[in-house]
């Protein structure tokens, strides 16, 4: 097997043919999936080896020490040869991991073969195809958890044990000192205690990431901006807890914490940075100074580790192991979000290459995971399942039959996207009546009673349910109730307009495919509606009839979020993409004339910026550019089709134009952006009253909203998803 190796002596690292380790008794053989370079304490390491024999012996004094004590001992030539031969052996790098369990040693009963677990420690969860780790040094992934983010697991407790070690309270404020790797977890862990934080660093990068994650504020660390932020969340008395997460020989991180400590607070060492305490500073506050062991309670204790003796839980609440499984569940949950972290992924025969950028500044990062081609080629190509949507067909379902004008709608959600987008065009409709507006607030109700016209307002979902006179229902709620909120339309034998997405979960999805074919009821319409945009759909005519394979590219400048946007609540309401995604999937397959066969999703580093490539059954690849970081002023969509030596180009719904035999360019006078909702609900009122056709199929619908879902799961394994249809 391969393992990556580095000689201190002489600085060099290799990738290195080793042996595959024995399972020995209590513990496990683990086949490495992912693991984790900690851009800190392994760089440091590695960075220490390049220095000459000098910069070694200034930057570990202690290792000089034992030197100096070996000679009185044992005289200089034996302490010679013994140092040399230390210096010029192979050492592991690595200490974070995530596998499967390929043998089980004599003792171990928690887990199989086949298992997923996170692995700990610098001797046991190396850069290896293999390792053997002791029981108290790993942990069973919990179901869901992807592998490359369990691979966070070491790292993820030593944030963890510090934050105890902390003490935090519910309403307390931290300074975070340091936001590299364990910085920015910290910041995650203490937010999600009810900590409200302040982080300092002096990469603008790692701020805004931290602001991103949870932090208040962030700064650089000589910014009065830093300063100000802690006297107003603070009132002037400083922080609670200072949680030093920074290396390096500057001592100002712990005059920093001294400066804006409150009287009598905390500060907790978790790096490894100079601890020069100015004695005035920490003596006049009583500040209490406290460091942080690693992993946790067990870590350095050998009948622990080794031997696997546990300590009671009732005197050592919280042990290495304890750690370990308590951070894998918290990012399980959605408490802590991994994934911004991720810089990169590099394949594992890359390792040496990967060190050297990471050395050299070439690849600037967070957080870098190796991905192991053992794993790769064995694990199953992950899949997103498409459901097909299957009909009784023994009756015509109550909503499909033609109604009497006008048509009765009713809303049930009455935010910014309903009052602006839709209602304004319902409205002024002729043929429609708003009959009844559900809302959760009944001031809302109210307000969208007044506002449109509606008949009546309420905040009872049944009663509206339960409305013969009721034609359609629109659901235009948050994102994680619209699958049960359409389940329930469609079984009551309403027509059901739901806005994107459809579903946030694959679970979802098949559940609104069995209410379907339950209830015989498949008025269903999603609100897709950039394929009824007027501009784009005469493009889409001038440009013609396909005959070859198409490249498509779609440029969506997002732009970032307002700060406390539900939006970002990815734990209950899904991923940003998740959803809006659907509106450029399915505008994509609506220019393609099919449904992919596959999704790629490729993430870039330290921002929510997404490249998915969708690709179709006749060959064609739809590439969707999905960026966050882009100028405010650039226009929002645009997008290029290319096929039989034309070009399709449509500009943020303003402007679009063909080339090919013939040129065709839209007027240029200015005018505004029409994205389709109107001539969108015009179909959708039309099928209603008249019992027709819905305005997009459905397994059109079903297509789309699986390969939303499956941008999240490639973007977690890291490999292309291929949407298989149920059988």
């Amino acid at each position: 097997m391969k393992q990556v190796v580095q000689n201190y002596k002489s600085g060099e690292l290799a990738l290195l043919d080793v042996p595959v380790p024995g399972c020995k008794p209590d513990g496990v053989l683990v086949r490495t999936a992912f693991s984790l370079i900690s851009t800190g304490t392994e760089l440091m390491k590695v960075s220490e080896a390049g220095m000459s024999m000098l910069g070694k012996a200034r930057s570990r004094p202690d290792q000089v020490a034992k030197v100096v004590q070996s000679v009185a001992t044992n005289g200089v030539p034996a302490t010679y040869r013994k140092v040399m031969g230390k210096l010029d052996s192979y050492t592991p790098l690595g200490y974070s991991l995530c596998g499967v369990v390929e043998q089980v040693g004599a003792g171990i009963d928690d887990v199989k073969v086949g298992d997923l677990v996170a692995c700990a420690g610098n001797e046991h969860a190396l850069h290896a195809e293999l390792n053997w780790v002791p029981k108290n040094l790993y942990a069973p992934v919990p179901d869901g958890l992807a592998p490359r983010h369990a691979a966070f697991g070491t790292v993820g407790s030593i944030a963890l044990q510090g934050v105890r070690q902390g003490e935090s309270r519910l309403g307390e404020v931290a300074l975070v000192i340091g936001l590299g790797l364990i910085g920015q977890l910290v910041v995650q862990l203490l937010t999600a205690s009810g900590v409200r934080v302040v982080g300092v660093d002096p990469d603008p990068a790692r701020c805004e990431l931290a602001e991103r994650l949870g932090a208040a504020a962030c700064g650089d660390p000589a910014s009065a901006a830093v300063e100000a932020a802690v006297a107003e969340l603070t009132d002037g008395h400083g922080v609670d807890q200072v949680y030093l997460a920074a290396g390096g020989a500057s001592n100002q991180p712990v005059e920093l914490a001294a400066r804006l400590s409150r009287d009598r607070g905390r500060v907790v060492d978790i790096g490894k940075c100079r601890l020069d305490l100015p004695w005035n500073a920490y003596y006049e506050k009583e500040l209490d100074v406290r460091f942080s062991r690693s992993y946790g309670p067990g870590r350095y204790d050998p009948a622990y580790e080794l031997e696997g003796r546990d300590y009671p839980i009732g005197y050592v609440r919280w042990t290495e192991r304890r750690n370990l499984a308590c951070f894998l569940d918290l990012v399980a949950r959605g408490r802590v979000d991994v994934e911004p972290l991720v810089s990169h992924v590099a394949d594992f025969d890359d390792a040496v290459e990967t060190y050297r950028s990471l050395k050299d500044g070439e690849l600037k990062a967070v957080a870098v995971l190796f991905r192991y081609p053992e794993h790769t080629a064995e694990a199953p190509a992950p899949e997103v399942t498409v459901p097909v949507v299957k009909r009784t067909g023994t009756q015509v379902p109550a909503a499909a039959r033609a109604v009497k004008s006008p048509v009765r709608l009713a809303f049930v959600g009455a935010g910014n996207y309903a009052t602006s987008m839709l209602l304004p065009h319902l409205s002024q409709r002729d043929g429609v009546e708003l009959s009844t507006v559900v809302t959760t607030t009944a001031l809302s109700a109210a307000n969208a009673q007044r506002k449109f016209g509606f008949a009546q307002a309420t905040t009872d979902l049944d009663a509206v349910l339960g409305d013969k006179s009721v034609d359609a229902v629109f659901v235009v709620t948050r994102h994680s109730s619209h699958a049960d909120l359409t389940r329930k339309a469609l079984l009551a034998g309403k027509t059901v307009f739901v806005e994107k997405p459809l579903a946030l979960t694959e679970d979802e999805l098949a559940g609104v495919l069995a209410t379907v074919e339950e209830s015989g009821n498949d008025r269903l319409q999603v609100g897709f509606n950039r394929r009824f945009a007027p501009l784009l759909q005469e493009a889409k005519q001038r440009f013609g009839t396909r005959t070859g394979p198409a490249n498509l590219r779609y440029l969506v400048n997002a732009g970032r979020l307002d700060h406390g946007s539900w939006y970002l609540q990815q734990g209950t309401e899904g991923s940003r993409f998740a959803g809006e995604g659907g509106h450029f999937i399915d505008t994509a397959s609506w220019l393609l004339d099919a449904d992919p066969v596959s999704v790629y999703t490729v993430a870039a580093p330290g921002n929510d910026d997404l490249q998915i490539v969708l690709r179709y059954p006749d060959g064609s690849t739809a590439t969707i550019s999905y960026v966050t970081t882009g100028a405010p002023g650039f226009p929002k969509e645009t997008l290029d089709l290319v096929a039989d030596g034309k070009v399709l180009r449509l500009d943020d719904f303003v402007r679009a134009s063909v080339y090919g035999g013939k040129k065709w360019v839209s007027s240029r006078l200015p005018k505004a952006r029409d994205k389709g909702q109107s001539a969108e609900l015009a179909a959708f009122v039309k099928a209603v009253r008249t019992g027709g056709p819905m305005p997009v199929p459905l397994e059109s619908l079903v297509a789309t909203t699986a390969a939303t879902l499956a941008v999240q799961t490639g973007l977690a394994g890291g490999v292309p998803v291929t949407l298989a249809s149920a059988r």
